[in-house]
């Protein structure tokens, strides 16, 4: 008999400091804004009440303190960072953000290598869901990760088309089109899936309300 699988709560890093306006992706630095902390705390808040097994986070700065927000509330758990959980990688890292509207928040199309697709972001959360898998059946965990990879996990979950354009397109009740900053993905992937759905809610009081990834200084 197969173990239960694990129940995961992505978790969107807080809204960033960014004064300079530009798709800090990858960059080193970006903090939380004042803003940021208070989500990461709200986030935190959320999953107060749950018996967390682990936390992981991506390697950006924004995410490991959402994360420690978030173990800070459950003694004795310790963050653990992965690289399957980071940003994505993309040519556009520093540009302003008003250069990049044009692309309608797409920084795939027309990219190739070295630079990330969504297939790419979806390979490497598969790999990290099936260590979950392994690690932690029946448990609950916290992982910290950005917009982007939230986004198309839950359109890989949901088994539809991994094109930029519906990442801003979720239609998930409580989460509008895109995860805001701040938000609280719960993600079950049940025994027979993809033949039975994938359970997933936006859990309620996490992150603001729904926007486009790139709509102003915060980003993913």
């Amino acid at each position: 008999m197969r173990p239960p699988p694990p129940t995961v709560f992505l978790v969107r890093h807080g809204h960033v400091h960014n004064p300079r306006g530009v798709l800090y992706g990858r960059l080193p630095r970006f903090p939380l804004s004042a803003r940021g902390r208070e989500e990461a705390a709200r986030a935190a808040g959320i999953l107060a009440g749950a018996k967390l097994a682990a936390v992981y986070t991506s390697p950006r700065l924004r995410a490991r303190q959402t994360a420690a927000a978030i173990a800070a509330l459950h003694p004795g758990l310790a963050v653990r960072t992965s690289r399957l959980l980071d940003e994505v990688r993309t040519r556009f890292e520093g540009e302003p953000l008003s250069m990049l509207a044009g692309r309608r928040d797409d920084f795939y199309t027309g990219e190739g290598p070295p630079w990330e697709q969504p297939q790419d972001l979806v390979r490497r959360m598969v790999r990290f869901l099936e260590r979950l898998r392994r690690r932690h059946a029946g448990e609950a965990v916290a992982a910290v990760t950005h917009g982007d990879v939230i986004a198309f996990t839950l359109l890989w979950a949901m088994r539809r088309e991994l094109r930029p354009e519906n990442k801003t397109r979720l239609a998930i009740p409580g989460g509008g089109g895109y995860p805001p900053t701040g938000a609280v993905v719960r993600l079950v992937l049940p025994p027979g899936w993809p033949k039975r759905p994938a359970e997933i809610a936006f859990l309620p009081g996490g992150g603001a309300e729904a926007a486009p990834p790139h709509g102003g200084a915060s980003t993913r």
